[in-house]
């Protein structure tokens, strides 16, 4: 009965992680804005009146984007929110971790936009070229000219694969493959399923990155899978991380450290790919605590995880800060220096982890601020994962009054069986809460 009720509530509480930081955006559209700007004198534009005009647009058609669309068509009406988006197909990204792994099949991670674009909602089937927040406008790759009152920025982020020299080219080679892309994430469970002997290489580069347990995670399954197989004793498993830690928060970092141990993984802390070579199957690695330094390790098998930045619209953009991200306030997702401008997921620099937990769980209530929150699943193996949930602080933030750094057989099972229904019949929908009620209910009122 324990199990089930964890399972229930867990259910609860991922179903719902957009909801929390949809309906922050929402309250702040209704009150006054932190700025001190009232909504009448919101930059307008001084140029003539764009073809299209909507109350609200919505760039990006990820998961923030398509949520927060719906959201804004039961607050506006569906004629006045418009979502611009170019895919056809629309995928649910967490779940290939277990694509990587075979566990899953990337057919079931994908849908056509068109069926998951709320009703009525406007779909521009086009590429943002520019992005003009002095006048309240965006353009469009096929040349459209949109004008907004209020703008919500949900692009994401860019894989930089080219930033590794060899590695497009190389990504090619049978050998070798990457959870982060629907053409590559095959590739992984082909390269698993061919191994014979030798290295398996896993690592994490020198940028920020969406879901950063992610290259840690297809290194513990790759390790189960070879086990099962018979494999493991011929195989040397290798995480290399450019970070100086194997995970950013300490309580689940000491279990992690101690499943690396106990499976015999062999982890190299401040250690980035910076070249491929397919042909001799040699990745090459710099040490970042000493520059210019560098380790050729050969392979039998390489996953890589690659670097990533600020979309090219974005980075190019008043919106940006230095870094080229989404520049808002991390309390409460409003853009620093234009009011009507609200981000939204990986585009954001909130300084919390890039993850979809952190897309949605921003505090509903005017009287309190977005605490960070997000969450990581870390699938550790087929049937186990340890539920990290942390806040801005780095520090634990858990649903469950329970030891959520130990590996739970009930945790896979919600995010390998249960989310993705939930995420395609509810998630995208903006119809359920976020995890701050039953975390309280669960931890008897207290935090």
């Amino acid at each position: 009965m324990g199990q089930l009720l964890s399972i229930i509530a867990h259910i609860l509480m991922y179903c719902s992680l957009l909801f929390q930081q949809r309906m922050a955006a929402l309250h702040r559209l209704r009150q006054c804005h932190p700025t001190g700007t009232a909504i009448s004198h919101l930059h307008t534009s001084s140029r003539a009146p764009a073809k299209q005009h909507y109350k609200m647009l919505v760039l990006g058609g990820g998961s923030g984007g398509i949520a927060m669309s719906a959201r804004m068509k039961r607050m506006l009406g569906a004629e006045n929110v418009a979502v611009v988006e170019p895919s056809e197909m629309h995928y649910y990204q967490p779940i290939w971790t277990l694509v990587g792994a075979g566990a899953k099949s990337v057919a079931s991670s994908g849908r056509p936009t068109a069926s998951i674009m709320p009703s009525g909602v406007k779909w521009v089937k086009s590429r943002v070229q520019e992005i003009s927040p002095d006048t309240n406008t965006v353009r469009t790759e096929d040349g459209t000219e949109i004008s907004y009152e209020y703008l919500i920025v949900a692009l994401g982020l860019q894989l930089h694969y080219e930033k590794i020299k060899g590695l497009p080219e190389a990504l090619e080679h049978p050998k070798i493959g990457s959870n982060y892309s629907v053409e590559t994430v095959e590739k992984t469970w082909k390269a698993l399923q061919n191994f014979k002997e030798g290295n398996a290489v896993f690592t994490f580069p020198n940028t920020p990155v969406k879901c950063p347990g992610a290259p840690q995670k297809i290194m513990y399954l790759s390790d189960d899978f070879l086990r099962k197989t018979g494999k493991r004793a011929n195989a040397n498993v290798i995480y290399n991380t450019s970070l100086p830690v194997l995970f950013g928060i300490k309580k689940y970092a000491d279990s992690l450290w101690q499943i690396v141990k106990s499976r015999d993984l062999q982890v190299n802390l401040r250690h980035n790919l910076i070249e491929v070579r397919a042909d001799k199957q040699e990745a090459v690695f710099e040490n970042l605590d000493n520059p210019g330094e560098t380790k050729v390790i050969e392979f039998e098998m390489l996953h890589v995880a690659p670097p990533m930045g600020p979309c090219s619209v974005l980075k190019d953009s008043p919106l940006a800060d230095q870094a080229g991200w989404l520049d808002v306030d991390k309390d409460c997702l409003q853009h620093k220096r234009y009011p009507n401008v609200f981000g939204i997921g990986d585009c954001t620099n909130l300084p919390t982890a890039k993850t979809a937990a952190a897309v949605g769980s921003a505090i509903l209530e005017s009287t309190l601020r977005y605490d960070g929150y997000s969450s990581c699943p870390l699938v550790t193996s087929y049937n186990t994962v340890v539920l990290a949930e942390f806040d801005y602080n780095g520090q634990p933030l858990e649903t469950f009054p329970i030891n959520q750094a130990k590996e739970r057989r009930v945790m896979y099972h919600m995010k390998a069986d249960l989310m993705p229904y939930l995420y395609w019949h509810g998630f995208l929908r903006g119809l359920w809460g976020g995890p701050e009620p039953y975390r309280k209910l669960l931890h008897l009122g207290m935090k």
